[in-house]
């Protein structure tokens, strides 16, 4: 499933990318034979010892070498990150069939990243999608933010949220 960016871009508010971000569902033991089928199309790690990065990171780092994008796979695994996929669906983007998630686990996913262009892109969905549901975001991103001890997640997410007056 495409995330980040080109998903932002597609879903709430077109915007420049360098990169292509994907979430994947794959056992580790399968992660060097996607590297190995990912290199018939001209994709290769972009770091030495990609797979060992992608054991503490959980983010497989390639790079198409004819046009140059990189593309970082999430590895996911996370009962979040099972529940997006299966509630993805397919779009057409300029006559590509493209996988994408639904408008409020890409926000969930953009709250918990929490860069400034993280929060543009959140900004840009809830503009293009106001009847979004609210109840579930909240819940996640609230979640998360427990999780990982950072409760400006939930302040900088409600500030923003605010604005659209859910």
């Amino acid at each position: 499933m495409v995330i980040g960016g080109v998903a932002a871009s597609v879903l709430g508010r077109p915007r420049l990318t360098q990169d292509i971000d994907a979430l994947i569902i794959l056992g580790e033991d399968q992660w060097g034979s996607v590297v190995a089928q990912a290199e018939k199309f001209g994709i290769v790690p972009r770091i030495d010892s990609a797979l060992d990065f992608a054991r503490r990171a959980r983010v497989l780092l390639l790079r198409h070498l004819e046009s140059g994008i990189d593309i970082d796979i999430s590895l996911g695994g996370l009962s979040f990150e099972h529940g997006a996929i299966s509630r993805s669906t397919v779009h057409d983007v300029g006559g590509i069939r493209v996988r994408l998630p639904r408008v409020e686990d890409l926000i969930v996913m953009k709250a918990i990243a929490h860069r400034s262009k993280d929060m543009q892109d959140i900004e840009g969905l809830l503009a293009a999608h106001p009847n979004v549901d609210m109840k579930f975001i909240r819940q996640w991103v609230r979640e998360f933010a427990n999780a990982m001890t950072m409760p400006d997640l939930i302040e900088d997410f409600e500030q923003l949220a605010g604005q659209y007056a859910r």
